[in-house]
């Protein structure tokens, strides 16, 4: 009896750890957190590295912040510039859609990683990749 418990325990938890890995949501996500997507993503962030088309431009945005909270609102700041408008997921929780950008068009990101303290995504300007991944500020 003895061991057709310890059998059934091990079958169990072998299956609880495939099932956790195939939810993993993003590329470069955790397999397993407490908070929800939309807590995960309200925060403000600061740009830690900055690529476009794979080619490091951080200094370029150096100062840049981005602020998304729980009730859908969006901010960012640089270099004396700010701008505001609402954020929502979409796809499946796969992308962010930014809208209501001052003299700006709606943005869609597209999430790699989503955690409480760092947020890798890029978006498409034309036919160039711009890969972000940002900290918690």
């Amino acid at each position: 009896m003895k061991n057709k418990i310890t059998t059934l325990l091990i079958l169990l938890s072998i299956i609880a750890i495939t099932s956790i890995e195939s939810c993993k949501k993003y590329p470069y996500g955790s397999t397993l957190t407490f908070k929800s997507r939309t807590e995960r993503v309200a925060n403000t962030w600061n740009v830690d590295n900055y690529k476009i088309n794979g080619v490091d431009c951080t200094s370029l945005v150096s100062g840049y912040t981005e602020t998304f909270t729980t009730d859908g609102n969006y901010s960012f700041s640089f270099a004396g510039m700010v701008g505001t408008g609402k954020w929502a997921f979409q796809n499946n929780d796969a992308e962010i859609r930014i809208t209501g950008i001052d003299n700006m068009s709606s943005e869609t990101l597209y999430i790699l990683k989503l955690e409480e303290k760092e947020f890798w995504y890029y978006y498409m300007d034309g036919n160039d990749k711009n890969e972000c991944h940002m900290i918690e500020n």
